[in-house]
């Protein structure tokens, strides 16, 4: 049997709900694999009969026999009950998850299901299912290469007397043993071959099923003992011990027995083998689970948006450094793209098919930093329930993008040097070291010299990190792009909002080419986002408000002298002067009452009082 490819899987669906089958079926049916359908139990037992697909997706509860009962037949069938099964219900109760694994099944998924999980869930099974076929092919191979040799040399074989004295012995004994047949003949099989254990610490005779078959007449077996060897060495033996008897009285036994040095190493080699599938499991399951948060925090800065020459200049330098292996350091103010430049990087390198890893270092509690970067043994600490892989080894062979560097402890630092020195890493808890292949961005927005010569970073970690600085510029240096930029988020909050934005307003344009945006591009995201949701047109206004954080405004605009406030011509009523400034308001907010940033919140006022204040001084917008 060959084993399932990436794209060529079969993959049965069984749900009796066309509805659910359509919407499954159309989830999968982009990934490359065979897809086959059955409405029923019934009908999903024969499908696997006949296809042997490579993996079920089951659902649970429908007419006929029910999920769990089609699960259990195709276990207790040998031509199916090595088919991977993945229950996909609305039964989400706990005990429900249990029956369904207990029952063989490899996972559960609850419905409603997201369709990136049903992705990531099938793509691990398969992966895995092709791993042990593999595994097993790779096994089958061995032995077949090694079968010869056993053959060749067959089996040796001893008589044995009561008291355990060789009384007989063949070639091929004489030959897997190194001993003489007169050094044989006569002389005991404990003192010979089975003094002494593996480690060499003694074996009594008394302890051995040979001497159970001698003084109980009962045959025994075993492949767990050595064999001493006349030349002081030994080799892995399995022996049959059978029994001579005459009139029901024991006069002997016959002890057949063969190397099986060979086989043992395949044992610890396919224990090595499966060791090894398990971690790789461990690794898809946690990249899976890294790449659906990916998925989730997708759209925010994953391009590149500007014409202006500060940034082509940044992005001549990322085509220059991306190829190579070398680190890089992004050095910019928060917002200004950082995490979409080590992006750039990554996906322009030939590492762009292993993931990108990233690791925001100020969000790390200290006491987890070494645990979160390097990974932990079960029982390394209390509340370590299980082996983890940590973010280094998670993107071996890919890129790992530390962002706010600057904000990790001291002692994070040293460990983080060993590894760009070293290339490799050690578990906390475990002393083993693991060699990683790991490419390193690191982002900040503090002057690490300063922090340098402050003694709050490592001198010799700057110097790693510092072979390929990059300075991204802020969003004022590169105002040139606030249009470019304008339209692409607009075009975001248009797809979100299911609306149609057009443009921003003329006024409101200037009023975003003028402002200082301390926040960077990150500011000028949230600001078009506000916009776009009190916006009732599609051109969208920009309220004077909204672009105002009072966050390092330009000393220009701090120092401008004030102007004073003109005297009015004539006395008005109170009333009067309370309607002029709500109306002012009003157009401050284009008429905005109700909601964040609307007027009735800039004056402190419940909307309904200010439209009941509205009608009462007669202020209406076509005035």
């Amino acid at each position: 049997m060959n084993p399932p490819q990436a794209h060529n899987s079969t993959i049965l669906l069984v749900d009796d709900n066309p509805t659910n089958l359509q919407l499954l079926f159309g989830t999968l049916k982009g990934l490359g694999h065979k897809l086959l359908v059955a409405k029923s139990g019934e009908d999903a037992l024969k499908v696997a009969q006949w296809a042997q697909p490579d993996l079920i997706l089951l659902d649970i509860l429908m007419t006929g026999i029910d999920g769990f009962e089609t699960c259990t037949r195709l276990k207790e069938n040998p031509e199916t009950r090595d088919i991977a099964v993945i229950f996909l219900s609305a039964l989400d109760d706990i005990d429900d998850k249990i029956k369904g694994l207990s029952m063989g099944a490899v996972d559960y998924i609850a419905k409603p299901f997201q369709a990136e999980e049903v992705i990531a869930r099938v793509g691990t099974h398969l992966t895995i299912a092709r791993l042990r076929i593999e595994l097993a092919e790779r096994n089958r191979q061995l032995e077949a290469a090694n079968q010869p040799i056993l053959d060749s040399v067959g089996d040796g074989i001893y008589g044995l007397d009561l008291d355990g004295n060789i009384t007989f012995a063949n070639p091929a004994a004489i030959q897997l043993t190194g001993y003489p047949k007169e050094a044989l003949i006569g002389h005991s099989l404990h003192e010979l071959h089975l003094y002494a254990r593996w480690d060499g610490s003694p074996y009594h005779f008394i302890e051995t099923g040979i001497y159970q078959t001698l003084k109980q007449g009962i045959a025994k077996q075993s492949d767990g003992d050595v064999f001493w060897r006349h030349t002081g060495d030994h080799f892995a033996a399995s022996w049959t011990c059978t029994p001579i008897t005459r009139a029901s009285e024991v006069q002997g036994a016959v002890l057949a027995f063969r190397d099986i040095t060979q086989r043992k190493r395949q044992e610890h080699q396919l224990r090595d083998a499966l060791a090894e599938v398990e971690r790789l499991r461990d690794r898809l399951q946690a990249e899976n689970a890294y790449l659906q948060a990916e998925v989730r925090n997708e759209g925010r800065f994953d391009s590149i948006v500007g014409e202006s020459p500060t940034l082509k200049e940044v992005l001549n330098q990322v085509d220059q450094v991306a190829p190579t292996n070398s680190s890089v350091l992004i050095i910019g103010e928060s917002g200004t793209g950082k995490e979409a430049i080590a992006r750039a990087i990554h996906d322009l390198s030939p590492r762009r098919d292993r993931p990108l890893i990233k690791v925001n270092c100020g969000a790390i509690t200290p006491t987890l930093i070494e645990s979160e970067l390097f990974g932990h043994e079960k029982g390394a600490f209390t509340g370590a329930s299980r082996q983890r892989q940590g973010h280094f080894e998670l993107a071996d062979g890919g890129t790992i993008f530390l962002d706010e560097v600057g904000e990790l402890p001291l002692d994070a630092q040293v460990k983080l040097l060993r590894v760009l020195q070293e290339h490799e890493i050690s578990r906390l808890g475990s002393e083993t070291s693991i060699k990683v292949d790991v490419r390193v961005i690191a982002a900040t927005n503090r002057d690490l010299v300063a922090m340098v010569e402050e003694g709050n970073f490592r001198m010799d970690l700057f110097y790693r990190l510092n072979v390929f600085p990059l300075t991204v510029p802020p969003l004022r240096d590169r105002r040139e792009d606030i249009p470019l930029l304008v339209t692409k988020f607009l075009s975001d909050q248009a797809r979100a909002q299911g609306r149609s934005f057009s443009r921003v307003s003329e006024d409101g344009m200037q009023l975003l080419l003028s402002y200082h945006w301390p926040g960077n591009i990150r500011e000028l995201q949230n600001v078009i986002e506000r916009a776009a949701i009190l916006a009732r047109d599609q051109v969208v206004p920009i309220a004077p408000h909204l672009v105002h954080s009072g966050i390092n405004a330009a000393p220009e605009l701090v120092n401008q002298p004030q102007p004073m406030p003109e005297l009015p011509d004539r006395f008005i009523s109170l009333a009067e002067n309370e309607a002029r400034y709500i109306r002012h308001v009003l157009q401050h907010t284009d008429w905005t009452i109700a909601g964040k940033g609307g007027a009735a919140e800039i004056l402190d006022l419940p909307a309904s009082t200010l439209r009941s204040r509205m009608k009462k001084l007669g202020v209406d917008r076509h005035d």
